[in-house]
Protein backbone atom coordinates (compact mmCIF):
# COMPACT_ATOMS: atom_id res chain seq x y z
CA UNK A 1 0.00 0.00 0.00
CA UNK A 2 1.48 3.34 -0.98
CA UNK A 3 0.97 6.55 0.96
CA UNK A 4 1.29 10.19 0.06
CA UNK A 5 2.07 12.77 2.74
CA UNK A 6 2.12 16.53 2.52
CA UNK A 7 4.50 18.62 4.64
CA UNK A 8 2.81 21.58 6.26
CA UNK A 9 4.58 24.26 8.24
CA UNK A 10 3.16 25.47 11.52
CA UNK A 11 3.89 28.51 13.62
CA UNK A 12 3.22 28.16 17.32
CA UNK A 13 1.43 31.18 18.76
CA UNK A 14 2.58 30.44 22.30
CA UNK A 15 6.03 29.52 23.58
CA UNK A 16 4.64 26.57 25.57
CA UNK A 17 4.01 23.71 23.09
CA UNK A 18 1.25 22.23 25.25
CA UNK A 19 -0.74 25.45 24.94
CA UNK A 20 -0.47 25.74 21.16
CA UNK A 21 -3.46 25.10 18.96
CA UNK A 22 -3.78 21.60 17.54
CA UNK A 23 -3.98 21.24 13.76
CA UNK A 24 -7.14 20.66 11.77
CA UNK A 25 -7.43 18.47 8.70
CA UNK A 26 -6.91 20.54 5.52
CA UNK A 27 -9.44 18.34 3.67
CA UNK A 28 -12.43 17.98 6.02
CA UNK A 29 -11.53 20.54 8.76
CA UNK A 30 -11.89 17.96 11.56
CA UNK A 31 -9.76 18.72 14.62
CA UNK A 32 -6.78 16.49 15.42
CA UNK A 33 -5.97 15.45 18.98
CA UNK A 34 -2.69 13.53 18.80
CA UNK A 35 -0.03 12.84 16.21
CA UNK A 36 0.28 9.29 14.94
CA UNK A 37 4.09 9.37 15.09
CA UNK A 38 6.98 11.76 15.70
CA UNK A 39 10.65 11.79 14.77
CA UNK A 40 13.72 13.94 15.31
CA UNK A 41 14.78 15.31 11.93
CA UNK A 42 17.82 17.12 13.39
CA UNK A 43 18.96 18.51 16.74
CA UNK A 44 16.59 21.45 16.32
CA UNK A 45 13.70 19.96 14.31
CA UNK A 46 10.92 17.47 15.14
CA UNK A 47 8.40 16.20 12.57
CA UNK A 48 4.94 14.85 13.41
CA UNK A 49 2.78 12.54 11.27
CA UNK A 50 -0.94 13.33 11.47
CA UNK A 51 -3.73 11.14 10.04
CA UNK A 52 -7.34 12.30 10.05
CA UNK A 53 -9.71 9.81 11.69
CA UNK A 54 -12.63 11.16 9.65
CA UNK A 55 -11.33 11.18 6.06
CA UNK A 56 -7.96 9.38 6.31
CA UNK A 57 -5.88 12.26 4.93
CA UNK A 58 -2.30 12.27 6.20
CA UNK A 59 0.17 15.11 6.53
CA UNK A 60 3.44 15.96 8.28
CA UNK A 61 4.22 19.05 10.34
CA UNK A 62 7.70 20.19 11.34
CA UNK A 63 8.51 22.16 14.48
CA UNK A 64 11.76 23.80 15.46
CA UNK A 65 12.85 23.46 19.07
CA UNK A 66 15.10 25.75 21.05
CA UNK A 67 17.87 24.41 23.21
CA UNK A 68 17.76 25.54 26.83
CA UNK A 69 20.91 26.22 28.80
CA UNK A 70 21.25 26.08 32.56
CA UNK A 71 23.30 28.67 34.40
Amino acid sequence: MSAVAEVLTTVARNHDPRCSELPTCPVCADSMVAAEASAYVSDHMISYLWTCDTCGYGFVTKHSVKRFTCN
